[in-house]
């Protein structure tokens, strides 16, 4: 059993991108989280690191595996485990079951700005504009809710504008408040 630090996590990460080898971070990723007893980073952190490597590497099963993993796992994570599963499921030509699962994501109600960015970009990337629009609205809606000096949340905010421009563009509608705010700071 081990105990994970930022740190070490970093370094893994760090290595892994010189080697260019997502497969090989994904199961060192995977035994780091098998191993796991404590950490600065949550043990659902690291499965969902895994499983984000492991679709990279081109293996969406073991993404899958990996992300439902950390969604029993119930520990701290940027982005709502769901919302990997959702993007696992369509790449894995299942959309009835990734739609279904983005529902029950929004049914919830309490999405964050990080889990809307990411099912937005899911959704645009497989074709639905007008749910990407209305994930991507609702997202800086919540993200403005709670809008503070955080510099990640800044990111967020800005690429949820961006991302929510791109498809209003797409969708041929005309600019509105929110897209005024590309250049505001928050």
């Amino acid at each position: 059993m081990a105990h994970v630090t930022r740190e070490q996590l970093d370094r893994l990460l760090e290595q892994a991108l010189l080697d260019d080898d997502h497969g090989a971070l994904a199961g060192r990723l995977d035994d780091l989280a098998r191993g796991y007893r404590s950490g600065d980073v949550s043990r659902a952190a690291i499965l969902v690191l895994s499983a984000e490597e492991w679709r990279q590497a081109g293996q969406p099963a073991r993404a899958l595996e990996c992300f439902q993993r950390a969604l029993e796992d119930g520990g701290e994570v940027s982005v709502d485990p769901r919302a990997g599963i959702a993007d696992t499921l369509f790449e894995l030509d299942r959309p009835d079951e990734a739609r279904e699962l983005v529902e029950s994501i929004k049914a919830d109600g309490r999405v964050d700005p990080m889990t809307a960015l990411y099912v937005a970009e899911t959704l645009l990337a497989y074709g639905d504009l007008t749910a990407a629009h209305e994930w991507a609205t609702d997202g800086i809606l919540v993200g403005d809710a709670g809008c503070g000096p955080r510099e990640a949340t800044l990111r967020t905010r800005d690429a949820l504008l961006r991302t929510r421009y791109r498809i209003r563009v797409d969708l041929g509608l005309p600019e509105d408040d929110l897209d005024a705010l590309l250049d505001v700071p928050c």
